[in-house]
């Protein structure tokens, strides 16, 4: 564990990355960001969205043209990468083929001149924490692309910094491997007490594996919060799109005096809600619904009438697609159900909000988040 004098936490302050172009390209865009002594943080967006770029300014990969990054209460952002106290493990675990296991974790020790026992230390007690113990003597290519992800990890542990930076670390890995991989991250980052910046493009292991989770789009950062605010008050509707899988399910409502009207069918909706929309002067909200929100008839009762088109079977649940019948709308509604009884391709079923308090609302004009 660190030593509490050992504090790392880091912030970017309007910071920006400026690609040269006509017009130039803002891959980072003004962003405030701190992360905290300690924690694990997870950098979250869709390719191009300016996560990596934003993880190598803190490493000093990248230059930050505006603002300025901080490590430890310290201005950083004219330091050398290697003068920064920060250690990196990448998508490719880059190790050194003609050096056994013990020789790529220490090499960065033995750089700084340390002796050999007090290397091999650090590299066996890294060693037994990542059970890497019995492949010390063999090469990378006689391990697995797991224990070469571990090997990376051990490097950058046994060198003690004061912050992890890590992009993109699992995703060279099988499913079955990397989420065995994100729950050993987790443990191990919470046994060290590294401040941890993580960047992944895949939401479902940014809400695993982060203390909070920090949501990019072109640059811009659009919401940092917990994993569970991120999922249940998302501050609009790019995050609401993004977070969540399946993703949310999100349409254009005209609004009636008690709700709005979801392909035609009449959606319930709270004073609250209503009055954030009228205080707005919108006559129409984009209504976002979750999958595990919606109820399933399946008998054609009241609530939006649809035809099943996809079933997928996930065992415990099953995820249905199902087109409205209301002329005009193309896009499936995604319903999560209960697995062992879903409806057949082509029923005919219907569904209704199962809460008007898990309904979603936001601008169509801006995005933003309308009420709750």
């Amino acid at each position: 564990m660190k030593g509490e004098s050992h504090m790392a936490e880091v912030a970017y302050i309007d910071a920006s990355r400026i690609f040269p172009g006509t017009p130039p390209v803002h891959a980072v865009d003004e962003l405030n960001l701190e992360i905290a002594d300690g924690e694990f943080l997870v950098l979250v967006g869709p390719s191009g969205s300016g996560k990596s770029t934003a993880l190598r300014m803190v490493a000093g990969l990248e230059d930050t043209d505006r603002g300025s990054i901080h490590i430890g209460g310290g201005d950083v952002t004219s330091v050398s990468p290697k003068s920064r106290d920060i250690a990196m493990v990448f998508q490719s675990y880059a190790l050194y083929p003609h050096m056994t296991v013990a020789e790529n974790m220490g090499f960065a020790l033995k750089l700084r001149r340390m002796s050999r026992s007090a290397i091999r230390e650090k590299v066996e007690r890294a060693a037994e924490m990542l059970d890497l113990g019995p492949h010390l003597d063999r090469k990378p290519r006689e391990l697995s692309g797991g224990q070469r992800q571990r090997v990376a990890m051990g490097r950058a542990i046994v060198r003690d910094p004061s912050v992890f930076l890590m992009d993109e670390p699992l995703s060279n890995l099988d499913a079955k491997l990397r989420v065995e991989t994100r729950a050993n991250i987790a443990s191990l980052q919470r046994q060290l007490g590294t401040t941890t910046l993580y960047v992944t493009h895949d939401q479902v292991e940014a809400m695993t594996m982060g203390h909070r989770v920090a949501v990019l789009a072109d640059g811009k950062l659009q919401q940092v919060d917990t994993p569970r605010e991120l999922y249940e008050r998302p501050v609009n509707s790019f995050v609401a799109g993004f977070i969540g899988s399946p993703a949310m399910n999100l349409r254009t409502a005209p609004l009636t005096a008690e709700g709005a009207l979801l392909d035609g069918s009449p959606i319930p909706l709270p004073r609250t809600a209503l009055s954030a929309a009228s205080a707005h002067g919108l006559d129409e909200v984009t209504l976002g619904l979750r999958p595990e929100s919606l109820n399933l008839n399946t008998s054609e009762q009241e609530g939006v009438a649809l035809t099943v088109e996809l079933v997928e079977e996930l065992g415990a649940d099953a995820l249905v697609h199902a087109k409205p019948e209301s002329a005009g709308s193309a896009e499936r509604l995604v319903i999560r159900t209960d697995g062992r009884r879903p409806p057949a391709l082509g029923e005919r079923i219907s569904v209704t909000a199962r809460d008007p308090e898990e309904l979603h609302l936001f601008d169509p004009r801006t995005g933003s988040r309308l009420s709750r």
